[in-house]
């Protein structure tokens, strides 16, 4: 059987033309106007002033909080269920990842599960919205506020998804997006800080740019990074941005089918809500929750062996080795973390994957499914 594959990105012809001009132009460099040109459109887009393209959404976290000015041992609030990249940002700049459990129908944040981690030492909290759904981000932002807490949030997956009357990459101090190329805007690689806060926005452009200074170009008082998104790049991520509603759309249609046809398996596994909150799914990956009489690798490598692609979910950041090195601090028992990070797997979806093929990975997860209950 031809492999199906995890994803495949929306690349239109569009969007070569798109790339080829910004070449024939000359505009590749990670200073060509194309550039800008992205980073005005995506903060317009996010009902934010100011966008700072990078090479991707992981240097887009270490920026940010390279940026708060945290001192060693602050305290930053997170979910356990989500990308290493979240962790990473925040052990670099020495504070302390504070560990909270998501909810267990959105696989999220909730502003009660994070107002019981504050602590004298909480300064910040950073807020993901992982999957298709978003973390309960209006309440987190009010608690912020009230507590005088910064709140990045991480909207990587969220690209378009409305949160009531706002749009996911509005809240908070700054948000920050991926392009990487199973998202609904694709750079290949690349990211995004987007923020309404000037002296933020300077600073995290003057540190993508290893600290040029206008004046006295390649003097420097410190020492920073080459973060910069090439010309080619954000051409490509403008171009994709225009077509994201479309996008969207035809993952939506996906999951639901994805729905149908996983009627029958509905008593062996369980999938994120499509609405919580009256926000509703955009599915960015289709996520399926495995009851504990499954092996979940077991059956991803039985589902490998007949040519379809699948991943496994985040594992939980409280139970990561790299941890031994550092001091954090868990809240609660983080059950759905583990319970996800262990069950949880994603099936194929995106351009590419027709009905037929979704046909073909249910039907074949059913049989595996029902010959792993035999033995």
């Amino acid at each position: 059987m031809k492999k199906i594959s995890v994803f495949n990105p929306s690349i239109s012809l569009i969007d070569a033309y798109s790339v080829f001009r910004s070449t024939y132009k000359g505009e590749i460099s990670g200073t060509a106007p194309i550039v800008n040109t992205f980073e005005k459109n995506f903060a317009r887009f996010c009902s934010r002033k100011y966008g700072i393209a990078l090479s991707n959404g992981s240097v887009a976290l270490d920026l940010v909080f390279a940026s708060l000015g945290l001192n060693e041992g602050d305290e930053v609030i997170l979910p356990s269920f989500t990308i290493i990249s979240c962790l990473a940002a925040i052990l670099r700049c020495k504070a302390v990842p504070v560990f909270v459990d998501v909810n267990e129908s959105s696989w999220n944040l909730t502003a009660a599960s994070i107002e019981k981690a504050i602590s004298p030492k909480t300064k910040a909290v950073l807020i993901v919205h992982l999957y298709g759904l978003p973390a309960e981000a209006k309440a987190i932002e009010e608690l912020c506020v009230r507590r005088g807490l910064a709140l990045i949030e991480d909207a990587a997956e969220a690209h378009g998804m409305r949160i009531g009357s706002r749009i996911a990459g509005s809240f908070g101090d700054a948000s920050t997006f991926s392009f990487y190329a199973n998202k609904h805007v694709t750079s290949g690689e690349g990211g995004m800080v987007v923020t309404n806060n000037k002296e933020l926005f300077q600073k995290i452009g003057n540190m993508r740019n290893l600290g040029f200074d206008p004046k006295k170009r390649f003097v420097h008082n410190e020492l920073f990074w080459n973060y910069r998104i090439g010309g080619l790049a954000a051409a490509l991520g403008n171009s994709q941005l225009k077509k994201i509603s479309k996008t969207i759309s035809k993952k939506k249609n996906q999951a639901h089918y994805y729905k149908q046809l996983l009627k029958p398996l509905m008593h062996e596994l369980s999938i994120q809500a499509e609405k919580w909150k009256e926000v509703e799914n955009n599915y960015w990956v289709f996520g399926i929750v495995l009851n504990d009489s499954y092996s979940r690798d077991q059956v991803m490598e039985r589902l490998a062996q007949v040519n379809i692609e699948t991943r496994p979910f985040f594992w939980p950041l409280h139970l990561q080795p790299v941890l031994s090195k550092y001091e954090y601090r868990c809240v609660g028992s983080l059950s759905v973390s583990e319970k996800l990070g262990k069950l949880g797997m994603y099936l194929p979806m995106g351009q590419g994957i027709s009905k037929s093929m979704q046909r073909v990975v249910v039907k074949e997860l059913t049989k595996i499914l029902i010959e792993s209950q035999g033995k």
